[in-house]
């Protein structure tokens, strides 16, 4: 399960309204508890996909590692990653599989339907492996607080 405070699920939507329509993409900040992982903030991320950023997102490695590092100094780690799909459903693509490697990490994905965000779903990377890996449904729950 997928826990995010209201606030960090607006902010993610609204940056997929932002960039429609091209994708947008960032980074989810938090912990793991159990099966649980919360969020306590998200890190917004340049696209650098540059041959079709709008079905395509990529964020530069030495960014991703940047980020890591500094939520580690605040007691956090990368527990997911963000991004939007223009006028696309919610859900994960081929493209979307092979290019997650962040085992055990949520993959939430915004449909933004006419630069409006729509719905939003979360998939877990689950598996051992390359070989054997798959995105799995992963209910979120919103808090208000």
């Amino acid at each position: 399960m997928l826990k995010i405070r209201q606030p960090i699920y607006d902010e993610i939507r609204r940056h997929g309204e932002e960039t429609y329509p091209y994708e947008c993409c960032g980074a989810l900040l938090g912990r793991v508890e159990g099966d649980t992982r919360t969020v306590s903030g998200s890190v917004r991320c340049r696209n650098t996909r540059t041959d079709s950023a709008s079905d395509r997102y990529e964020i530069d490695p030495v960014e991703a590692v940047r980020i890591q590092r500094d939520a580690r100094t605040r007691g956090l780690d990368i527990i997911g990653f963000y991004h939007s799909h223009p006028d696309h459903p919610a859900q994960w693509s081929a493209t979307d599989l092979a290019e997650a490697h962040w085992f055990g990490c949520s993959y939430v994905i915004t449909s933004v339907e006419k630069g409006k965000a729509a719905l939003t779903n979360s998939f877990e990377l689950t598996g051992t492996d390359e070989n054997n890996k798959k995105l799995a449904d992963e209910k979120i729950e919103v808090i208000s607080k």
